[in-house]
C-alpha cells in the first residue's frame, strides 16, 4: 500500500485569501480539527506546503 500522510487543520480559513481556501478545500478538509489520510505524493506536500500555517501533520 502506498504511504499515506494525515493532515489536520488547526486554523480557520476564514478571513484567508482565496487561494488558501481553495488548497484547503483541494486537501478535503473541510472544519476545524478535520483530520484527513492522503496519499503522500508530491503534490499533496506542496499543497500542504502552501498552507502550512492552518494545517498540521498528524502522526
Amino acid at each position: 500500500m502506498a504511504n499515506t500522510v494525515k493532515v489536520k487543520q488547526v486554523r480557520s480559513v476564514a478571513g484567508r485569501p482565496e487561494k488558501h481556501r481553495l488548497v484547503v478545500q483541494g486537501l478535503g478538509l473541510r472544519r476545524m480539527h478535520h483530520v484527513r489520510e492522503l496519499v503522500d505524493t508530491p503534490n499533496v506536500r506542496g499543497m500542504i506546503r502552501k498552507v502550512q500555517h492552518l494545517v498540521q501533520i498528524v502522526d
